[in-house]
């Protein structure tokens, strides 16, 4: 990427205000307390909710695995297999190359994009606040640098827009094209299956020539630019990517393989609805076999599993810190008592929230699997106990 180092510009601006009061910092908290309430409930939704798509899904690939029909041709349509879950692995292939008329390019693709860049002005911000003679006070350093984004950086927003003035559009937009007709052998491909062909590659412009007298090629980008390599604020570059190649190319090799498992619905490839309520519709790229393919479905469950889970302990953290927030606010005019406080609050925080996760997990599983509902429930009062072996027992009078 150009970099124009020489226009970078910064400007530092201080505000402040008066310290706010008591009653004012607890108006705050009070309102951080509603949105803590808020938060915390949406956590036990979120975890409750998780375990049971969980659980369903897993049940509806263990489904999938004993019904799955490896196909022995995909060059002709069965009608014995009319209806039922099929795998079938080969090239892709689509009727006619996809075309960007704009710049005398056209590839044999699934998907091709066209990526648009303008140079522009960015703002960036560090602040620091401080305390002075009785105010809050806030140090925010502003600098400016020219780089390429993709999309229009509104510089009206800008703490300073003059000399840093952005235009308001790009004179060319970036756009996806899809082919509308995807086969795997004799077999046309669902939207959804479609959807999932999305490794996109960067399309190499060393083969073309320059499309009109104001375009220039300078390695894999086209630039609008009287200078590519001194851009100047709204000049342009144009990059293509493509995906799910389909046809040999000269230059690419051969058509990409993919691998899928769906209904066969005569020559279509749909969705199967399973009796869990889960639909399977599966592409990954490669000649996988069907236990391959599912034991990669089982690994990508289990991730969005635990991130589900991390993400709705979080929240239980957030929203208990933000309830209880009112003690600290209470005691904060005293500097040890408050620190004290603080770490208090925060270890609180952690060892119900852990426990009420695996509380709320154990729920969810209580109508699936309830044995280990009952062990991950036994689980759930760890943290308190440990939390409540570390509080020093009281002297005796």
């Amino acid at each position: 990427q150009f970099s124009d180092t020489g226009s970078k510009k910064e400007h530092v601006k201080i505000t402040s205000e008066a310290k706010p009061g008591f009653l004012e910092r607890l108006s705050e908290t009070s309102g951080g307390m509603l949105m803590g309430l808020v938060t915390f409930l949406l956590s036990f939704y979120l975890l409750f909710t998780n375990e049971g798509r969980a659980l369903r899904t897993a049940k509806s690939l263990d489904e999938g695995l004993s019904l799955v029909i490896p196909l022995d041709s995909i060059h002709s349509v069965s009608q014995q297999n009319e209806g039922r879950l099929v795998h079938l692995a080969g090239a892709l292939s689509t009727s006619k190359p996809l075309f960007d008329p704009s710049y005398g390019l056209s590839i044999q693709a699934v998907k091709l994009k066209r990526k648009v860049e303008m140079y522009q002005w960015v703002e960036y911000e560090d602040s620091r606040e401080y305390e002075e003679n009785g105010e809050v006070k806030k140090e925010t350093k502003y600098s400016y640098n020219t780089e390429w984004k993709s999309e229009v950086v509104n510089s009206k927003n800008f703490d300073r827009e003059i000399g840093h003035k952005n235009p308001s559009a790009m004179a060319v937009e970036s756009f996806t094209a899809v082919s509308p007709n995807v086969q795997v052998g004799s077999f046309v491909l669902s939207k959804g299956l479609v959807d999932k062909i999305d490794d996109f590659k960067q399309l190499s412009l060393s083969n073309l020539e320059d499309p009109h007298a104001d375009v220039t090629r300078g390695g894999d980008y086209f630039y609008h630019s009287e200078n590519p390599r001194r851009p100047e604020v709204g000049d342009l570059r144009v990059s293509f990517f493509y995906a799910g190649l389909s046809g040999e190319d000269p230059h690419l090799g051969s058509a990409d393989k993919v691998t899928v498992i769906a209904r066969q619905k005569g020559d279509q490839l749909v969705p199967y609805h399973t009796k869990s309520g889960d639909v399977l519709q599966i592409l990954y790229p490669g000649d996988l076999s069907v236990e391959e393919v599912f034991q990669k479905e089982h690994e990508s469950n289990t991730m969005k599993t635990w991130a589900l889970r991390a993400a709705g302990w979080l929240a239980m953290v957030v929203g208990i810190n933000l309830m209880t927030r009112i003690v600290y606010t209470l005691v904060d005019w005293f500097p040890v008592v408050r620190d004290l406080v603080n770490i208090g609050l925060k270890a609180f925080a952690f060892c119900v929230a852990s426990s009420l996760s695996l509380l709320t997990i154990s729920i969810g599983w209580l109508f699936y699997r309830p044995l280990w509902a009952l062990l991950i429930g036994l689980l759930s009062v760890v943290p308190i106990v440990v939390a409540k072996s570390r509080v020093p027992p009281k002297k005796h009078q």
